[in-house]
């Protein structure tokens, strides 16, 4: 096997069928044989698998504590579990939104 630069899954997700091939034409694997005749999700599978590329694309939320917010929710949610018995309307309609606020915030720092 040759030099060959790091990939990620996401930047081999991207490349074309024809980029695809160029660099499974430098790797001997039994994963990429037949690399000529295979369609791209077939020729990315198989790299990944030679170069052991995990192909599951992970996300991190970054710029903020997820598990102080994620703990934020709890405490919300047995607010809103008091107020849902209690049939206090205006702060249950409170506590949801608290929930679904800090649920957006956490999805929007994903990445």
């Amino acid at each position: 096997m040759s030099e060959s630069p790091e990939y990620t899954y996401h930047e081999l997700s991207k490349m074309t069928v024809a980029e695809l091939r160029e660099i499974a034409s430098g790797i001997d694997h039994p994963a990429v044989r037949g690399y000529t005749q295979k369609r791209k999700p077939e020729v990315l599978a198989g790299i990944c698998e030679a170069l052991d590329i995990d192909t599951h694309e992970h996300h991190e939320v970054v710029g903020i504590d997820r598990g102080a917010i994620r703990r934020q929710i709890k405490e919300w949610k047995l607010k809103r579990d008091a107020a849902l018995e209690a049939g206090d309307h205006a702060q249950l309609k409170f506590a949801r939104t608290r929930i679904r606020r800090l649920k957006h915030k956490i999805r929007k720092n994903l990445r």
